[in-house]
């Protein structure tokens, strides 16, 4: 047998290995369920190909009945997270989470499968975020006969917002900081839950945890070929070279981070830094105690995420935070 059928050539701990004949073994986010109703929200979900050129898919959400309402409704383009590597809009945490926040919400979601490293190096998933609005800037400019429907029917594409958890809300930051591609249709905010920003000097919880700052810097080293590791302008929004965030494309913004999460440093200072830049939109941050990164997604059911759920559907719903 070949030796490098089974040696290991990159530990990405906890979520993935890959052997030296180039095999990747997933470890984490494998699992998928299929779109359809849902039976405990009523929402209904199917899946579509929207960047062509990439194969790039996307799942749809709608709400029970909406389809028998005139009533337009919010869009949120979602992006989720998984370290840019593992998991997928079909993952069952992620189904089930985009399951109740549209049900909560009361909007339609477009939830993007952008491609994953290592196969698609960054900025692959940059490059498919981007694409992805601006198919839904399509969308709304798009004829009869190829407009998706449930965007047709049942979108204002005038309350655009962009939601990501973890490397997702990275993504969400990216796209805000460029402008509308086509000017047809309005972003009014993006909510970035547990923001995966990072850096090469440790800040706040890093410096007294080196063994989990170790861990995430390895993370991004896998998924990012460059010489500037965390200090690339794909992960630290405050690097040298980096665009001002006053420069942010919408008109809200809600941060969320969590008390035991090594991020929750990187998610505050963005806060901060974001206030402070001269941008003149509406800011908010919210804390999380005693809970770790993107807790809502694993335990849905307890009281904390059921609450940051409605704070994100209140965001979404509110002419003002």
């Amino acid at each position: 047998m070949d030796p490098s059928k089974t040696e290991v050539a990159v530990e990405v701990f906890p979520y993935l290995r890959e052997y030296k004949d180039g095999t990747v073994e997933r470890i984490a986010g494998t699992q998928v369920v299929a779109a359809g109703l849902d039976p405990d929200t009523g929402v209904e979900s199917k899946d579509i190909l929207i960047i062509p050129e990439t194969g790039v898919s996307a799942r749809l959400y709608r709400p029970n009945n909406n389809y028998k309402s005139d009533k337009k409704l919010p869009l949120v383009l979602y992006f989720h997270g998984g370290a840019f590597c593992i998991s997928s809009v079909a993952d069952p945490v992620y189904h089930n989470s985009l399951n109740i926040l549209v049900a909560d919400a009361n909007v339609i979601a477009v939830s993007v499968d952008y491609r994953r490293a290592p196969e698609h190096p960054l900025p692959a998933a940059y490059e498919d975020s981007w694409a992805a609005v601006q198919w839904v800037a399509s969308q709304a400019l798009a004829d009869h006969d190829h407009q998706e429907p449930w965007l047709k029917d049942h979108v204002d594409f005038g309350k655009v917002f962009l939601v990501g958890d973890s490397a997702g809300a990275t993504m969400a930051h990216h796209v805000a900081m460029k402008s509308d591609p086509t000017g047809n249709v309005k972003l009014l905010g993006i909510g970035l839950i547990n923001p995966y920003f990072w850096g090469e000097k440790a800040i706040g919880s890093e410096i007294t945890d080196p063994a989990r700052k170790a861990m995430v810097d390895n993370w991004w080293r896998y998924v990012c070929p460059s010489d500037k590791g965390g200090d690339d302008l794909l992960i630290n929004p405050f690097a040298d070279g980096s665009p001002s965030l006053s420069n942010l494309a919408c008109h809200k913004i809600l941060v969320t981070v969590a008390e035991k999460d090594i991020l929750r440093d990187r998610g505050r200072l963005y806060y901060e830094e974001l206030v402070n830049s001269g941008w003149t939109g509406k800011a908010e941050i919210v804390e999380t105690l005693g809970e770790d990164h993107v807790f809502h997604i694993f335990d849905p059911n307890c009281e904390k995420a059921k609450s940051l759920i409605k704070r994100l559907s209140s965001f979404i719903n509110q002419g003002h935070l």
